[in-house]
């Protein structure tokens, strides 16, 4: 058992090696590594056609179109498009109402942030107390002056699915679009564009076992296109401009596939240790869980252990590898804002820490986690090493 045991893959997941194989078969000279935007010459064929057979698995993912499918440089960028993107598009437009939720990325909510700057107004909605945004919600907020509804798929630090298929169709109800971020949830939980009237989906590959850098943008066809946020060269049908980077996008296609083909079997496996995890963390006195356990992702387990200062005690387990929430945020000494609109006081959402597991999780390091855990827990509560408000 490789120390220390990694319980962090809501953060990054390691490239799977039969994704790594068919990326370094893109990288040199024997391989596919010419410009897929080289037309004159069969590198450059050969690099396009990766590219479309890429396009082609991202898109049977999610069962949308490959010309609905633009390649990004991963989630954030999407996300950037989805919000920046659309209220650029829309600034002569009557609609100046954009809807979002207070537990989202940052890649989400700094985007709706600056949508203020530009006149738009911008309505937080607050989860329940167990992370879910319900359609009741977003009724009462939405209106025909409500330009863009952005609601993630997934959270990335609890873990709670929401039902974007339904928030998507009030959202259609009032003539708004809809954007989801599906950055934690694409190969993990059924995506399926054809029964869920979204308009736009980010999508990253290094949450799935994929390499980093690389994500795709779903666009409905039909949806208006967002302004670009990168231009020079109108690749990527003028909404992205860059070269093609060919071995992540095999990468990102291969990667998509796999989830595809072994999501339910994976799924399967990863929930029953993530429960032999829950049940025996939650057994120890003073924790609870954060989120439902009915709408979550197999992986995700965000436990509160009430009354002990969460940093030091994710430090004492130097030997295993987890987090107090969002990567993206981890530099942060603030309390988690995801944890704060759940309810959780400060020093609550200071003494949580998120535990994820993934494809390359075993049995014997999450029995080794559990006994590591507990022990220290047990032991900083008896020591009084004490959060102190």
């Amino acid at each position: 058992m490789k120390l220390p045991v990694y319980l962090d893959y809501a953060a990054t997941t390691p490239v799977d090696p039969r994704v790594a194989k068919k990326m370094a078969e893109c990288l040199c000279l024997e391989g596919t590594f010419g410009n897929p935007a080289s037309k004159s010459h069969i590198y450059g064929w050969q690099a396009a056609e990766a590219v479309d057979i890429a396009r082609g698995q991202i898109a049977d993912l999610i069962g949308a179109d490959t010309r609905e499918i633009v390649f990004t440089s991963g989630a954030t960028e999407c996300d950037n498009l989805a919000v920046t993107g659309v209220a650029l598009a829309n600034r002569g437009g009557s609609r100046k109402k954009i809807i979002t939720s207070a537990i989202e990325h940052k890649a989400v909510l700094d985007p709706c942030h600056y949508a203020e700057t530009l006149g738009y107004e911008v309505v937080y909605l607050k989860p329940n107390a167990d992370g879910l945004v319900t359609p009741e919600m977003l009724e009462e907020a939405i209106d025909d002056n409500t330009l863009l509804v952005s609601l993630m798929h997934a959270n990335n630090e609890i873990g709670v699915v929401q039902d974007i298929g339904r928030l998507a169709e009030i959202a259609k109800s009032h003539g708004a679009l809809f954007h989801s971020d599906c950055a934690q949830s694409a190969g993990k939980v059924r995506i399926d564009v054809s029964t869920m009237p979204v308009d736009y989906l980010s999508l990253c590959a290094h949450k799935v076992y994929g390499p980093k850098g690389i994500g795709a943008f779903y666009v409905r066809k039909g949806a208006p296109r967002p302004n670009p946020v990168i231009r020079g060269g109108g690749h990527e049908m003028g909404m992205r401009s860059g070269t093609l980077a060919t071995h992540q996008i095999v990468g990102m296609g291969e990667a998509f596939a796999l989830a595809k083909s072994e999501m339910k079997q994976e799924n399967m496996r990863i929930e029953g240790l993530r429960n032999r995890l829950a049940e025996a963390l939650l057994s120890l006195p003073e924790t609870s869980v954060n989120g439902t356990m009915n709408s979550r992702l197999p992986g995700n387990l965000n436990v509160t252990f009430r009354g002990i200062n969460g940093e030091n005690f994710m430090l004492a387990l130097r030997n295993i590898a987890v987090s107090t929430g969002s990567a993206c945020t981890s530099a942060s000494l603030n309390p988690s804002y995801v944890l704060k609109a759940l309810g959780l006081s400060d020093a609550d959402a200071h003494s949580s820490i998120r535990f994820s597991l993934g494809r390359f999780t075993t049995e014997e390091e999450i029995d080794y986690a559990i006994g590591v855990i507990s022990e220290e827990y047990l032991k900083q509560r008896k020591l009084g090493s004490l959060w102190k408000v």
